[in-house]
This record gives structure tokens, C-alpha cells and sequence, in this order.
């Protein structure tokens, strides 16, 4: 079977990065920082915590560069590092996912009605930081990371009827959030 390998536009920095450059990790960290940050404060909801998360994945990206093997590009492998650590620091703060199978009842409503206008893109952004841990985590990963439900069951060890559930419950408490907020 023949291995494709991805091209990066940064690979002489990625070479330099596994002999130990650090002129060249913080040239690195410089490109690719505050897409990473942006991904975990999605995930983990405050910055001082996204702070710390973006800094522990940079450390454990470079100390694993050996491990890269071109076969995605370089920022979605660092993405994958930095998602896994955000999701790291929600499990050590207990995220409360609730299994599908333990409620019932449960509304399939969209989040139809609200205009997307620039100042309700920007209250839709504030309405998330005000969802508990595990709603926006799970709007996180599958509507900004793209993660599809069978990837985040994987990822937070929950079944993908759980990642269903907990996006529509989600959906549902922003519809709330921003018709309170209007």
C-alpha cells in the first residue's frame, strides 16, 4: 500500500523542530498560537485555562515532533494535540455529559428564528461561553473543530447518541439563551 504524505508549506521549520531548534518551535508557536488558543478556549470556556492548555500542547507537540509522519498536514496534527489536552483539562473539572439512555422527552428544536446578522454572530458567540462545560464542548468540537458524533463519542468515551443529545440539548438552551438576551 503506498503512503500519501502531506506537503507543508512550513517544512523546514517542522525539520528544524525535530532536531530541537527553538528558534524554530517559536516560529512554530508564532504561526500556528492563536488558532490553537481560539480552539481551546472554545472547549474550555476561560482563558486562563486556554492559556495553559495551549502552553502544555505546545510543549507536548514539540517533545512528540518525531511521532509527525506527514500524513495530515502539520496544524490539523497540532489541533488534534490541543483538542485532546482541552479535553484533558474539562475531565479533571468533571464535564457533566448525560447519557441519552437516562432521560427522556428530550425536544429536537433548532435554533430557527435568530437572524445572524454581525451583532447576533457576536451575541451567539457570548451565548456559548454561558453554556455549561459539556454543552459547549460538544457545540465546539462538532460545529467549530468539525468532529463528527461518532469522532467526539470517541474522543470524550461517551456513545454518539449521548453527542446527538447533548448538541440538540445545546441548541436548545442557546435558542433560550439569546431569546432571554434579544
Amino acid at each position: 500500500m503506498k503512503v500519501i504524505k502531506y506537503s507543508n508549506i512550513h517544512q523546514p521549520l517542522i525539520d528544524l523542530c525535530k532536531k530541537g531548534d527553538a528558534n524554530a518551535q517559536f516560529e512554530i508557536y508564532k504561526l500556528y498560537s492563536k488558532a490553537m488558543y481560539n480552539t481551546c478556549l472554545r472547549i474550555v470556556g476561560d482563558t486562563v485555562e486556554a492559556e495553559d492548555v495551549l502552553q502544555e500542547s505546545f510543549f507536548k507537540a514539540f517533545d512528540k515532533i518525531n511521532t509527525y509522519r506527514n500524513k495530515v498536514s502539520f496544524g490539523a496534527w497540532l489541533k488534534r494535540i490541543v483538542v485532546n489536552a482541552s479535553l484533558d483539562q474539562l475531565k479533571k473539572s468533571k464535564i457533566d455529559l448525560i447519557s441519552i439512555d437516562s432521560i427522556h422527552g428530550i425536544k429536537s428544536e433548532s435554533i430557527e428564528g435568530v437572524d445572524f446578522e454581525p451583532e447576533s454572530v457576536e451575541r451567539l458567540r457570548w451565548a456559548i461561553t454561558q453554556l455549561p462545560d459539556g454543552y459547549r464542548t460538544i457545540v465546539s468540537l462538532f460545529y467549530f473543530e468539525g468532529y463528527s458524533h461518532d469522532e467526539i463519542s470517541e474522543m470524550l468515551e461517551i456513545k454518539s447518541s449521548t453527542s446527538r443529545s447533548q448538541l440538540t440539548r445545546a441548541k436548545q438552551r442557546l435558542y433560550e439563551i439569546m431569546k432571554v438576551k434579544c
